[in-house]
């Protein structure tokens, strides 16, 4: 969905629950700023709380971020490599056991090739994508964060959730 001027939290949150997206359909995915959110069925990681989707509630929302270019921030970091992606790294941590992802050092802990391809497979199958266009999306990135309160994002999550996101994140950065 496009933002024809600067839209504020509202009108971005309405923007993010229009429509999700199967991470095998981003054909329509624009190469401009916005925000961008993941989502999954509360089954797929169910120790990790998370607020439904305003129109689905067989999703909820795992992790927000902005970008800016949308199109490059999602197929290039986000869907190939977890050395350059903080939403990648945590998810493999949360299933580093589930899955026996393994791991190599370069400058930072890394999955090797093979988990890579695995974690984007997994990712395809159990995830969805919504994104909305936005001119300055960090303008507003903080306070859609603190109404949704996404799970995966660290620095704005309490209590036990963020304390399974921290172990997931240890864990993922020691297996090295």
């Amino acid at each position: 969905m496009t933002a024809p001027h600067s839209p504020g939290p509202a009108a971005t949150i309405a923007g993010l629950s229009f429509t999700t997206h199967p991470l095998g359909g981003l054909t329509t995915l624009p190469a401009a700023p916005g925000l961008y959110a993941w989502w999954a069925a509360p089954d797929i990681i169910p120790n990790l709380p998370g607020p439904a989707h305003p129109n689905n509630e067989g999703l909820r929302l795992l992790y927000l971020g902005i970008a800016s270019n949308l199109r490059r921030r999602i197929i290039s970091n986000h869907l190939r490599r977890s050395g350059s992606s903080t939403l990648r790294r945590t998810l493999a941590g949360l299933l580093l056991t589930q899955h026996s992802y393994r791991t190599e050092r370069t400058d930072r802990v890394v999955l090797v090739p093979e988990d890579e391809d695995r974690l984007t497979d997994w990712m395809h199958t159990h995830l969805r994508l919504s994104w909305y266009e936005h001119p300055d999306p960090a303008s507003v990135e903080p306070v859609v964060i603190a109404r949704w309160a996404p799970p995966l994002n660290l620095d704005h999550t309490t209590g036990a959730t963020r304390d399974i996101v921290k172990a997931a994140r240890t864990a993922y950065n020691t297996s090295a």
